[in-house]
């Protein structure tokens, strides 16, 4: 395990990851490989569980980028089983309250502080710990809880839920914001870019790293919109999807061989 999500959160200059949704280490290299400094493998949208995800994470190692996960919801038991994989970061899906937000962090630490279960024999430890103390302090500053806030309930919540402690950083989805506002999927909506604006300022405003999803299918106003929240203090964007990006590169080459 090597790059950490962390140190790229606070690095101050822009940082590019993409999320993971088909269950294949292939496509993990070819997103190291391809300049993406960190990926989010997707348990809740990708049709795979952690024992998959966990493959995926290895790959990541491998190419020296960072990895989290997306949990299809807030278990503390599913964040323990992921953090002992090795996959540093969870990614809680659908955040609306400070107490959900405060769960979380509790289950990525062991106690007395939290609700990690402990086991020395786990991929994050090299399968034996033999000095638990060292392991747990090496854990707690390594491992974290990253909040996905994609709904108005959690909108309305934010300066609560940014100012949780403990939160490694804070995502905004626009496109699920956009279905609980009764928009239908429409994320370019000017009433989703100004909350969504909303939840930027406040996390920035505290401290706290954003890391903003761009999913357009269109690479210039992928670049448009990560000059637009560059200019608002975000720095971590998460591009498309492997989906995505592959769907494209495929359209583009038979687009242009019919051409021919």
């Amino acid at each position: 395990m090597t790059r950490d999500l962390k140190t790229l959160l606070r690095a101050g200059e822009a940082v590019f990851g993409t999320w993971s949704q088909i269950a294949s280490p292939e496509m993990v290299d070819l997103v190291g490989l391809n300049g993406f400094e960190f990926t989010i493998i997707d348990c809740q949208h990708g049709f795979f569980g952690l024992e998959t995800a966990e493959n995926l994470a290895r790959a990541a190692d491998a190419n020296d980028i960072a990895a989290a996960v997306r949990l299809p919801d807030n278990d503390p038991v599913a964040i323990m089983k992921a953090l002992d994989a090795g996959i540093r970061h969870v990614v809680i899906p659908n955040l609306e309250t400070a107490e959900q937000a405060e769960l979380a962090v509790a289950a990525t630490r062991f106690g007395p502080h939290g609700l990690r279960g402990a086991c020395p024999c786990c991929r994050s430890g090299g399968h034996f710990i033999r000095n638990w103390p060292d392991y747990v302090a090496e854990e707690e500053a390594r491992v974290g809880a990253i909040g996905l806030v994609e709904s108005a309930v959690g909108v309305d919540n934010i300066e609560a839920i940014a100012a949780t402690p403990g939160l490694t950083a804070l995502m905004f989805g626009p496109f699920d914001l956009s279905v609980s506002m009764g928009l239908n999927g429409d994320w370019r909506h000017e009433e989703v870019e100004r909350r969504v604006s909303r939840m930027v300022d406040t996390a920035v405003g505290l401290g706290v790293p954003v890391m903003m999803p761009v999913f357009s299918p269109h690479v210039e106003e992928c670049r448009s919109l990560v000059a637009k929240w560059k200019g608002r203090g975000v720095s971590t964007f998460v591009i498309g999807s492997d989906k995505i990006l592959v769907s494209d590169a495929f359209s583009r080459w038979t687009s242009a061989l019919r051409r021919t």
